[in-house]
């Protein structure tokens, strides 16, 4: 039996995390190769993760060099949307 979409999505996100076994990897090439709307978002994931993998290494380049200097209300502002993104 074929996965649907939503599982796809899921797989396609926990890829990015850990190794898929034999089956999952399959069934993910499977639906990718057939479904346009989950190939883009396949697309779109790999593309997000190597942008934060490369400014994450970025930022901890600057930080060591001593470039990053955040005011103390920069600090909280962050902080508190940190903890209610809604906010």
């Amino acid at each position: 039996m074929m996965l649907r979409c939503r599982e796809i999505s899921k797989l396609v996100s926990e890829a990015m995390e850990r190794k898929l076994s034999f089956c999952e990897w399959l069934e993910l090439r499977m639906h990718l190769a057939l479904c346009g709307w989950c190939n883009g978002f396949a697309k779109q994931v790999r593309l997000l993760h190597a942008a934060a993998r490369r400014h994450g290494q970025q930022f901890a380049d600057n930080q060591v060099a001593g470039e990053i200097k955040l005011s103390p209300e920069a600090r909280a502002r962050i902080r508190a949307a940190l903890r209610d993104p809604m906010a």
